[in-house]
């Protein structure tokens, strides 16, 4: 653990702005800076560096935070990953507190896993490259037009046909074999040690950071199990892990988007065509954890899998999770019989990228399958078709992109709107249990809320107001959250720490809004605090309390506060509404 006080000497050393710099080239605006935004596609500038409050805010996504936290989501890397870097371009020794004896164990041995890996990759590698027993490999991958180049950017290995290779040349090396037996890639029976991979071209799965995690092997013929892969392991858990993310992750960045294909030779060969924004899943199907990590890299996803009925399953499964996460999905479809391999190896780099322009809208694709297996030619097909994509439509989260998909599965059906909206259920579309959005990412704005967080962060007044008021009947949820965050943090300090608050906060929707609230101090220049905290108080008590609460709590506060006043006004004017009624 890094200590606290090493932690505010970064940084205070370092400047938002040169760590800014070296991703995205900035201008001076006004007391700002201001470039395009590293984490979304943009052709007008929205990502805004106040180098006064070391903070940053993009107005197009939402994303904002401090130096450490742009540095975890455009590098990929932990909290204490960001401070060492920032540390080293600072100057800042990092001296870490003393680990406990459990911890220290951990590390060594999450070291070990590291270089028993390295160990394995090398012997692989060596076999491959140099071996008699590679040869077979090096044929194997000839026939395959896999150069030099490409088996030395992937690392790729053989496995021989031997019962005991990788165990001796671990044993000769000095790694532990019960620690290497941990990670799976050895095994240990009645006869003694064993290799897991034996008579297999090896890919090694690395991490975010081409850290070695695990492999997977492949027959050279056509025996099964075509691949297999090292089990789940304290370096590898398979439903976290992306193949190839940490090869492609500045193309991602460049692209906004990110193409995810079956497998590992898919994978090889669009890297090879020089297209180099793709990542594979590892023999799984897609998980929450994996549609959760693209969403922090890219903004839009391809799917590229096999166009035979599994491929079609495993593109309907994904649908499912980008609903889930909102995140824009289309389907590139190959010709017939084509995966990226066989395509390539006949079309150009240029025809790749004419199939991905065609590619399909993901649920549009799901519509389209349906109705291919079941014709929409008798009532009791149309009825089976909208109950089958209706869990799917329910997780459209933009209104707009709802309607329109309503419409068009209504034309399709030959059925009316209402018709439709009967079968669902006559209910709405579920929405999903996180912030609603308006244009795919920015959450809805409580407007009253907003203002008063607003008002906190920029007017010290306004601060010390809702303090002595409290937060309880002006705020609720995250907002409720961040402002007894500024609250605490503020108490008994002149002029707070802004940034080192943000990296405190511990959900990345709080570092957002309050890098939103804090940046907007222009648009609150020359306005009367007081006036602005008064409207927003009366409107979250209108919102908050009906007419028979306003008296329950007229009951219980003091008869002289400001409060028990404005809800005496409140519920005059209520009483003159319902009589203007009659």
């Amino acid at each position: 653990m890094i200590p606290e006080e090493k932690v505010r000497e970064v940084a205070e050393r370092i400047s938002i702005v040169e760590v800014v710099s070296e991703y995205v080239q900035l201008r001076r605006s006004g007391g700002n800076f201001l470039g395009l935004c590293p984490f979304h596609g943009e052709k007008t500038p929205s990502f805004n560096v106040n180098p006064a409050r070391e903070i940053f805010h993009c107005f197009g996504c939402g994303a904002g935070g401090n130096a450490f936290s742009f540095l975890m989501k455009i590098e990929g890397v932990s909290f204490p990953e960001a401070v060492k870097i920032l540390a080293r371009k600072s100057g800042v020794e990092i001296e870490e507190r003393q680990l406990s004896q459990a911890e220290k164990q951990a590390q060594d041995e999450r070291q070990q896993f590291q270089k028993i890996n390295e160990l394995a990759t090398n012997y692989y590698r060596s076999i491959l490259t140099k071996g008699q027993e590679g040869e077979q490999a090096r044929q194997y991958l000839a026939r395959r037009a896999v150069e030099s180049d490409i088996s030395e950017a992937y690392r790729l290995g053989f496995a021989p046909d031997r019962r005991d290779g990788l165990v001796k040349h671990l044993n000769s090396n000095g790694a532990v074999l019960e620690v290497a037996l941990k990670l799976g890639i050895i095994r240990k029976g009645d006869a003694g040690w064993f290799d897991l991979f034996r008579n297999r071209l090896i890919f090694p799965i690395c991490d975010a950071r081409g850290q070695i995690i695990a492999f997977a092997g492949r027959v050279l013929d056509s025996s099964l199990p075509k691949y297999i892969n090292s089990p789940e392991s304290p370096l590898y858990h398979k439903s976290s892990v992306l193949f190839g993310l940490d090869m492609a992750l500045q193309s991602i960045r460049n692209e906004n988007a990110v193409i995810i294909v079956e497998g590992y030779f898919d994978h090889l060969a669009l890297y090879r065509a020089g297209i180099r924004n793709v990542v594979a899943t590892c023999g799984t199907a897609l998980t929450p954890t994996h549609a959760a990590l693209i969403k922090r890299h890219a903004e839009r996803v391809y799917t590229l899998f096999d166009s035979d009925s599994a491929g079609k399953k495993a593109t309907i499964r994904s649908m499912e999770l980008f609903l889930e996460q909102r995140i824009p999905a289309d389907v590139i479809m190959l010709p017939a019989g084509d995966d990226p391999d066989s395509f390539l190896s006949k079309q150009s780099t240029e025809a790749f990228f004419e199939q991905r322009d065609k590619a399909r809208p993901i649920f549009d694709f799901f519509v389209r399958s349906l109705l291919q297996e079941t014709p929409p030619s008798s009532v009791s097909n149309k009825v089976k078709v909208i109950n089958e994509l209706s869990p799917c439509f329910k997780k459209i989260g933009d209104t707009a992109e709802r309607s329109l998909y309503e419409k068009e599965i209504c034309r399709l059906l030959d059925i009316r709107t209402h018709e439709f909206r009967k079968q669902l259920g006559g209910l709405s579309p579920a929405r999903s249990h996180q912030a609603p959005v308006v244009n795919g990412n920015i959450p809805v704005i409580d407007r009253s809320q907003e203002m008063l967080l607003a008002l906190m962060g920029n007017f010290p007044e306004a601060l010390e107001t809702i303090r002595g008021q409290g937060v309880g009947t002006l705020f609720e949820g995250d907002y409720l959250t961040l402002a007894e965050t500024i609250l605490k943090e503020t108490a008994n300090i002149d002029s707070p720490d802004w940034s080192a608050m943000m990296g405190r906060l511990d959900k990345q929707e709080l570092r957002d809004m309050l890098s939103r609230l804090l940046f907007s101090a222009s648009q609150l220049e020359g306005m009367d605090w007081q006036i602005a905290f008064d409207d927003c108080r009366q409107a979250r008590i209108k919102k908050q309390l009906t007419t028979k609460n306003i008296s329950l709590r007229l009951a219980v506060i003091d008869p002289d506060s400001e409060e028990h006043a404005a809800l005496l006004k409140l519920a005059d004017e209520e009483l003159r509404t319902r009589k203007s009624k009659f």
